[in-house]
């Protein structure tokens, strides 16, 4: 969750830390620091944001060609200046930055004290700097063989930069199961936990697997080993970043930007696969390598946390109405404590926005180790969950930098619409007139959430109405209630307003106790199967007082005589209505949190990319 930047080169690394803490604090901003080695190792932290930390270094000393920073979402002690990072030991020789968690902490901490250690902070950050410490004491090597004997004896997650006075042309970084990314410049080096903050000081990166280490050097050169202490040549991948989509580009916050972007996200997600809707081509070249399982799979698995398991809901009813096989959805965070049953033809699908989510990499490894094979879904090129997965898809959506996902569900649906309709063609299931019809429409769907994005003042005129109610409940049916979920989840996400979604049928059993005239409900209205039913269901709201926001295809006058207020929506396919339905519901989230006075980019307690169990 946490995020880690470094420099080593010969240019002034304090505002290259600092530029970079700001691009990865979606990733957690309870707390920030940085470390600057010059003459000695100047430590500076504080709680809160990045402007806070840079208003507690205003005016100090900041010289230094080598740094690391981070930016901290707490899990082991709370948010406080202490248990900032970057933590020291006593002696100052060793200055650490950490993302993950130290599992055996308590063990090593108790071990140290014994030893002489004496601790000024509550995180388990903090243990293994001063174990780094203790291995010097009883061991021979360099530096980097040091801080990789005291890692042997970690368990958990890490990824981490660390410094040590005694070593004064050396930054060693590490990882196991958390992500870190090096940067190639001319005769620099560059630490980050994702690839974004490098984009502007070079496209030349290097992802370090699991139990690597590497050592940077002020010249340019690094040092790798394996987690067997085996040399190994890095090998460089070149980013494809446009640094202009980092930015907030004229919007207010990033997560309106990223709201708007999802046109363009949704066009690049079907660009180049959605190759000729004409003759029903399509080209999905990622999944090459395991096609023909997925063309004779008995059953198809989805894996994901928050937003993409809601977008697994989907990708769910989407195979099973296209293919006839049965599919099921789980709780990547469930999976593994499950003893679950992996089919011997069974697919599984890892869905993550980074690609590196913590619990649906354990659940995609658990789905291996039982024989299953595993297709990652993910936007993230070079991330964790594409390194591991048999093949997969990336999304295309882009930098995603608002907390709360957005582009990334439709490009998730987008995708596997785009696989369920594949397999179903090779299998022969629907014949090509159909697929085409389908595909036609599909290639129509940007444009059309083009025109719900025109209704922003309209939504938000409505978002007043409601932005001071304490609870809220999103009712669907079919492809509507993974649909509700997803609303309701932005909802609380950002603004904070208890909110829940439901199948509109179970209202009956147990939420309706909840309606009253101050309760806003949300109903997924749309032309369909289910469409008399929902009526039901909101006259039975109606009944009881509820304040009624409907979700309805444009020209459905019958819903305007039952809800308070309607947000009309383009007709569309059934099985691609969540690609439309999504939008006005974001944007009604975005609306109220700004009206409340939220911060809709960093929501409290929340961090983008969720890299710890």
């Amino acid at each position: 969750m946490c995020g880690i930047v470094g420099y080593i080169g010969k240019r002034e690394a304090y505002p290259i830390l600092i530029n970079g803490l700001k691009r990865l604090e979606y990733r957690g901003y309870d707390s920030a620091g940085v470390a600057l080695f010059s003459d000695t190792i100047r430590t500076y932290k504080h709680r809160g944001k990045i402007t806070d930390l840079e208003k507690y270094i205003y005016g100090k000393e900041t010289n230094g060609v080598l740094g690391i920073g981070h930016t901290r979402w707490a899990t082991h002690g709370v948010p406080n200046d202490v248990n900032a990072h970057p933590h020291t030991t006593e002696t100052g020789d060793i200055v650490l930055v950490h993302n993950g968690i130290i599992e055996n902490y308590a063990t090593l901490k108790l071990f140290l004290e014994k030893k002489g250690h004496v601790f000024s902070s509550e995180t388990d950050t903090e243990v293994l700097a001063h174990l780094i410490e203790e291995i010097r004491k009883e061991e021979k090597g360099d530096f980097p063989s040091i801080v990789q004997i005291a890692l042997q004896k970690v368990s958990g997650a890490y990824a981490i930069a660390v410094l040590s006075l005694k070593d004064p042309g050396i930054l060693v970084v590490a990882k196991k199961g958390s992500p870190l990314v090096v940067g190639v410049g001319e005769k620099e080096l560059y630490v980050a936990s994702d690839p974004y903050p490098l984009a502007e000081y070079t496209k030349r990166v290097i992802y370090l697997e699991d139990g690597e280490i590497a050592a940077l050097f002020h010249d340019g050169r690094i040092e790798m080993r394996t987690s067997t202490y085996e040399s190994k040549t890095p090998h460089i991948h070149v980013l494809d970043i446009e640094l202009e989509r980092l930015e907030k580009s004229g919007f207010e916050h990033f997560m309106q930007k990223e709201i708007h972007e999802q046109p363009r996200a949704v066009r690049d997600s079907l660009r180049g696969r959605l190759y000729s809707v004409e003759d029903a081509l399509l080209n999905l070249g990622g999944i090459q390598s395991v096609q023909e399982k997925l063309f004779t799979a008995g059953r198809y698995t989805f894996l994901g946390c928050g937003t993409s398991w809601h977008a697994g809901l989907i990708g769910k009813k989407i195979f099973e109405d296209l293919l006839r096989i049965s599919s099921h959805v789980e709780y990547a965070s469930e999976f593994r404590y499950g003893n679950p049953i992996v089919g011997e033809n069974e697919i599984f699908f890892g869905i993550s926005q980074s690609g590196e989510t913590a619990d649906t990499l354990a659940a995609m490894q658990c789905a291996k180790e039982h024989g299953g094979t595993v297709v990652g879904i993910c936007n993230v090129v070079g991330s964790s969950i594409a390194r591991m997965a048999d093949a997969g898809l990336y999304t295309h959506a882009g930098p995603e930098i608002g907390v709360a996902s957005t582009k990334a569900f439709t490009t998730q649906i987008a995708t596997l619409l785009l696989l369920g309709l594949y397999i179903t063609q090779k299998r022969k299931i629907i014949d090509d007139k159909n697929i085409k019809k389908i595909l036609r429409e599909l290639s129509n769907i940007p444009e059309k959430i083009e025109k719900i994005l025109t209704a922003d003042d309209s939504i938000r005129d409505i978002a007043k109405k409601y932005k001071n109610a304490k609870n809220a409940l999103y009712l669907g049916r079919g492809y509507g209630f993974p649909v509700a979920l997803e609303g309701a989840l932005k909802l609380k996400e950002i603004s904070y307003i208890h909110a829940e979604g439901y199948p509109a049928a179970e209202m009956k059993h147990g939420p309706i106790a909840l309606v009253d005239e101050y309760m806003p409900v949300v109903v997924i209205a749309l032309e369909g199967p289910s469409y008399e039913k929902i009526m039901s269901n909101a006259e039975e709201i109606r009944a009881r007082k509820g304040k009624i926001i409907a979700i309805v295809n444009e020209g459905d006058t019958r819903f305007q005589n039952v809800a308070d207020d309607c947000i009309e929506i383009p007709k569309t396919e059934d099985l691609l209505s969540p690609l439309l339905s999504v939008i006005p519901l974001q944007l009604f989230a975005y609306h109220i949190a700004v009206l409340r006075g939220c911060d809709v980019d960093r929501p409290r307690n929340l961090a983008k990319s969720v890299t710890v169990e």
